[in-house]
């Protein structure tokens, strides 16, 4: 049974973080610590008439299988194990590029809305000595809402963001495996592009700025709203992050981040998936806990009176996992993201 942590224990980093905080300073924007590491989405807001475009790029690759926090090899997934499965994955890799914009018709609120494209990559093994892969490529679901500023003085800020997540990525993809060929089938739950349904973005995100540093924290929650057209709907999924950045030199900045993350069980079920074939397909095998450390590197070009340009990069890596098994286990994650301001 996986482990679970509270969304609370972000709150004693925030906090050794502001005790340990040297005197603060207004909030300077040309700073390139200015925006929260690359894999924090909606950290700013924008005053009154401003747009953003940004560009970003996410590869993450998941490598081995565990169950709760043990590494489980592949022969003891397979059958003829007892309670085990016709395949096993082994390796996993996902690409995603994402357009967002956002754009602030008054100081307090900043509208946004972010698209995605994906491709995923899985390997598998089989009791009888064989090996193949599915891929997948393909639009995924489309993020809209907003970020309403609650505060913006000398030194930090907060806002709140609110908003939905429409079901525009496929549920429906297809692929030849083993048992299938010349056929195809329906992929398992990790191989879909979307959710199918409907889903609920809520958080918090607050910044604090000192003279030679700053730092942060974001806590976010995403619910599944509807059960999708294949009758099943994807586990809640919780996020707190804080981190700490420190600028090198006028234009360049580095950073470390801790992001912990919790996510459930898939509810209900697809029809047409084996769960007896292989993990991938047993919905309730989905759920899990991780703990990443991240590192990062901010840069911004000198900015006029009307733009500014940043790049933006964070490697993370996991320090905790806590996966119901077998599923696979996460290696590592980069994010590179460009982001143009006017």
């Amino acid at each position: 049974m996986k482990t679970k942590y509270s969304p609370l224990a972000v709150v004693p980093v925030l906090a050794l973080a502001a005790v340990l905080s040297s005197p603060s300073i207004a909030h300077d924007l040309s700073r390139p610590d200015a925006h929260a590491p690359a894999g924090v989405m909606g950290d700013h807001t924008h005053n009154q008439g401003e747009w953003m475009m940004s560009y970003s790029y996410m590869t993450m690759e998941m490598d081995g299988n565990l169950d709760g926090t043990d590494d489980i090899a592949v022969d003891d997934i397979l059958m003829p194990m007892p309670g085990t499965y016709m395949v096993a994955p082994t390796k996993m890799t996902m690409g995603m590029h994402m357009l967002g914009a956002m754009y602030a018709p008054t100081d307090r609120l900043t509208l946004m809305a972010m698209a995605n494209f994906i491709d995923t990559d899985m390997d598998h093994v089989t009791a009888m000595g064989g090996a193949f892969s599915t891929s997948t490529s393909g639009l995924g679901d489309i993020s809209v809402g907003g970020l309403y500023r609650l505060h913006y003085v000398e030194n930090s800020n907060s806002h709140i963001n609110l908003g939905l997540s429409l079901p525009t990525g496929s549920i429906d993809e297809t692929g030849v495996t083993p048992a299938s060929a010349p056929n195809e089938t329906q992929l398992p739950y990790p191989m879909q592009l979307g959710s199918g349904s409907y889903a609920l973005n809520a958080g918090y995100t607050y910044n604090q700025f000192h003279d030679s540093w700053s730092w942060g924290g974001q806590f976010k929650g995403k619910i599944q709203l509807n059960d999708n057209d294949r009758d099943y709907k994807l586990g809640a999924r919780l996020t707190a992050s804080a981190w700490a950045a420190k600028p090198i030199t006028e234009r360049l900045s580095l950073s470390a981040r801790l992001e912990w993350q919790d996510w459930a069980d898939i509810d209900g079920a697809d029809a047409a998936l084996n769960a007896a074939m292989v993990a991938t397909a047993d919905p309730s095998l989905r759920a899990g806990t991780r703990i990443d450390a991240g590192f990062g590197v901010n840069w911004i070009t000198k900015p006029s009176q009307h733009t500014s340009f940043r790049l933006a990069a964070e490697y993370l890596t996991p320090v905790h996992q806590d996966l119901d098994g077998p599923q696979l286990g996460t290696d590592h994650s980069l994010m590179l993201k460009s982001q143009f301001s006017f």
